[in-house]
């Protein structure tokens, strides 16, 4: 899948999914303009992938930050696809969660991406060609204990993203989400270990996904394979969901 001469943004860079992204896109001749609230990680990932890649700080919970972002990417050039990939959680019970946790929820997996998608969706309307790729999860497909919010908010990006893609067809702008399982990511191996087995083994493949199987997909709705495909929702998951 060859890339050359496409300029790419990505959010969450710095680590996980967000970083295999970065590295793939590159990999496949694109240059890549990516954000994310950790500097630390976003210059690491900066100085692995080389200067096909370019790292700017980004909060996607501040409107500020947001803007400041795509001005930067937008002054440098051209962008042809959005991919939004930083999310966040903590697993527990919705019934000991504050109503701070969940707003601090869908500001980060559900409000963030919309407006990012938003801060570059007139740019593309006036070339008429664009990709939007979103990682959603699983969770918000099937639902996951001790993830109600975030399962809601990443059934947000779902919905989001069928609806924006029925609006934005007419002007060859394909919108799609991938839908990762349990994955080696900072944010998964945070959790207890016994909650890490305990849903590999629920895996048909008896294990969790790279970060570099989620970005191969991510490739795919990048790509021009994909240019036939809107609306759509992958999964990535070993097999743990198996959704129609």
């Amino acid at each position: 899948m060859n890339l050359e001469g496409k300029s790419f943004v990505v959010t969450g860079g710095a680590s996980g999914i967000g970083r295999a992204t970065v590295g793939t896109l590159c990999e496949a001749g694109a240059r890549v303009f990516f954000g994310d609230i950790n500097e630390e990680g976003g210059a690491e990932t900066a100085s692995q992938v080389g200067s096909s890649a370019t790292f700017v700080p980004l909060d996607i919970t501040s409107d500020d930050s947001i803007e400041k972002f795509a001005k930067a990417a937008l002054g440098a050039g051209q962008i042809d696809g959005v991919v939004n990939v930083a999310g966040w959680d903590i697993i527990q019970p919705f019934i000991e969660q504050t109503p701070d946790f969940w707003e601090k929820v869908i500001s980060i997996n559900l409000l963030g991406p919309v407006k990012l998608t938003r801060a570059f969706l007139d740019p593309m309307i006036e070339r008429n060609a664009g990709k939007i790729v979103s990682v959603s999860s699983d969770a918000g497909r099937v639902g996951s204990m001790g993830e109600t919010m975030y399962a809601g908010a990443k059934g947000g990006i779902i919905a989001f993203s069928k609806s924006l893609a029925r609006e934005v067809a007419r002007y060859r702008i394909n919108v799609n989400c991938v839908c990762p399982g349990p994955t080696n990511t900072p944010l998964f191996n945070a959790q207890p270990e016994r909650m890490r087995e305990a849903l590999t083994r629920a895996i048909p493949f008896r294990r969790v996904a790279e970060p570099q199987e989620i970005a191969d997909a991510i490739l795919f709705f990048a790509s021009g394979r994909s240019d036939y495909l809107t609306g759509q929702v992958m999964s990535v998951s070993g097999g743990l969901t198996m959704v129609d």
